[in-house]
């Protein structure tokens, strides 16, 4: 529950302290006094928009912090420690505005964003504003006030989830398909580079090996010549050759080993080198014998690399990078053939998800309608308790799987009403008068307050339009709520003022120029005066003293 409240240079208000307690309070004043400042400023510390205007006139800055008991808030003490900002069995939320519009917030004395404070501040405090009848024309509010009673908060979080869930892969599905169409152009232009390629057929080390073979072939009479008069050198020649000299040097140096130890180790080397000669003649020989000379393969092998020239110059690579090319285009048109298996699998994704949405929407449907039934009986009651005896209510819940389907599901809400015998159910607006709309639209708030969470309620002048006895029962609706639930109720009718379990009182001074606002709670002396004051207006006799102490009394 609200406990305390600070405001300083805040509008009108200089500085401004008040306390409140359990049950109803009743907040009234003269008209123009700033009976609605102080929720101007809670709605601040809750995460409203801040404005340089609020700053009041010649002050640096505003200030306005407020004090909550968390007691029997389990929400909201579950919120805070999540967001490490926990600190005891109080809550404190201040926000601080300059008066060139900027602002702070604080939680606990810990800086946090303005998004953070209403997050938590919706677990702490439900504002009724005195326009909330015009809001009830809208169709949004109307469903947002249906889902606030029924508190099916699990089904609508079930619902957005798997709507932005199907939403997303629909989204993807729309931009594969689109891909798709502008890559079928690509698809061909790959499908005809790929086909050239795959009749060159070229292996992956063919054009190194080509060249090798080429090279060996174009050159082959140099080659054979060189090595047979190499081998002749070595070996084929009966003039003299290389292994003759070396075996006459082995014989010349074989024996000398016996006169001088130094010379021991030449006739092995010269052995060596003998057999040498002979493996390489050898070599030479098998060489010889097996040299290609083709001149066919040699043109084959010529007009094979023209080709391979002709590609990689068609293909802007290098002809030993061709090979690679042909892979990587291969993968390219691959991943663009698995678009049409992809493009299924993501459909029907796709509708598995639509189907999870739908569900998920249709349990949330049956809720609704649900509580629309509790719901239109109750309020049908308060209307005939607000001095509607033949008042209707009644939920008319559309609902449209294929057209309408939303992150809040896929019905339409309309409030329907009739206040006359023999009148048809229509929208509210239609029907309802400025009295008789302010009387539903408080049944309404009464009746859904009831099942909201938080633990404190504010209602600012929502009894606008509603007079007489119809008042004195709006104010016994509003203290039966506050029996267990903190109730603040800004208020210009005595009935209502009467019923609080106490009452506050809002005054406007001038001095020296400059006006402020202050707030004080009544004692009961002061509140019958203040009571008479709300009955009988700048005349107050004693009959309107009695008259204000019988309200109090009947509370």
């Amino acid at each position: 529950m609200l406990a305390h409240m600070t405001i300083s240079n805040f509008a009108i208000v200089k500085t401004l302290q008040f306390e409140l307690k359990p049950g109803m309070t009743t907040i009234t004043g003269e008209t123009g006094a700033g009976k609605s400042i102080a929720i101007d400023a809670l709605g601040l510390c809750l995460g409203d928009r801040a404005e340089a205007t609020m700053v009041r006139p010649n002050e640096d800055k505003a200030e306005i912090s407020a004090a909550f008991l968390l007691a029997n808030n389990q929400a909201a003490r579950r919120w805070l420690e999540d967001n490490d900002l926990m600190d005891g069995e109080e809550c404190i939320l201040r926000r601080v505005i300059t008066k060139e519009g900027r602002s702070r917030g604080f939680i606990n004395g810990s800086p946090v964003p303005a998004s953070q404070q209403k997050a938590l501040g919706q677990l702490l405090i439900n504002i009724h504003g005195q326009h909330a009848h015009q809001q009830l024309m809208r169709p949004e509010y109307q469903q947002h006030m249906l889902d606030q009673y029924a508190g099916h908060h699990s089904l609508l979080d079930k619902t957005r989830e798997t709507y932005q869930r199907w939403r997303q892969a629909h989204n993807e599905l729309k931009r594969l398909t689109q891909s798709r169409e502008e890559n079928e152009a690509q698809k061909q232009l790959l499908q005809y580079q790929v086909k050239e390629l795959d009749e060159l057929a070229l292996g992956e080390e063919e054009f190194n090996e080509i060249e090798e073979e080429h090279k060996r072939l174009s050159n082959s009479g140099e080659l054979a010549g060189a090595s047979q008069t190499a081998l002749s050198m070595l070996y084929d020649n009966d003039d003299g050759n290389a292994l003759q000299l070396l075996q006459m040097a082995s014989q010349q140096v074989c024996n000398l080993g016996e006169y001088d130890n130094n010379l021991n180790v030449i006739p092995q080397m010269l052995e060596e080198a003998i057999i040498q000669v002979q493996e390489a003649s050898q070599e030479l020989r098998s060489y010889l014998d097996n040299l290609d000379m083709d001149p066919h393969r040699l043109i084959y092998l010529e007009e094979r690399l023209a080709k391979i020239m002709s590609m990689a110059r068609k293909h802007y690579v290098m002809p030993n990078e061709l090979y690679q090319k042909h892979q990587d285009l291969l993968k390219e048109l691959d991943n663009l053939d698995c678009s049409d298996e992809r493009l299924e699998e993501m459909s029907e994704n796709v509708e598995a998800l639509r189907q999870k949405c739908l569900l998920a929407a249709e349990k949330l449907s049956k809720s609704r309608q649900r509580y629309a039934k509790e719901l239109d009986q109750k309020i049908s009651e308060s209307m005939h308790t607000l001095s509607m005896e033949h008042g209707k209510f009644s939920i008319n819940i559309a609902s449209d799987p294929e057209r309408m389907l939303s992150p809040i599901g896929y019905d339409s809400i309309s409030f329907l009403v009739s206040t006359n015998p023999g009148q048809p159910l229509q929208p509210l607006g239609k029907v309802a008068s400025g009295g008789e709309l302010s009387r539903i639209s408080l049944a309404i708030q009464v009746i859904t307050a009831q099942k909201v969470e938080t633990p404190s309620l504010i209602f600012d002048e929502v009894d606008v339009g509603i007079s007489g006895p119809t008042a004195a029962i709006v104010g016994k609706m509003l203290r039966t709520l506050g029996e267990s639930t903190q109730v603040m109720c800004v208020t210009h009718l005595p009935q209502v003022a009467g019923c609080g379990h106490q009452q506050m009182f809002v005054a406007k001074r001038t001095s020296e120029g400059q006006t402020e606002t202050n707030m004080r709670p009544l004692t009961e002396e002061d509140r019958i005066a203040e009571l008479a004051r709300l009955l009988g207006g700048s005349e107050i006799t004693e009959r309107t003293l009695a008259n204000a102490k019988e309200l109090l009394i009947a509370a």
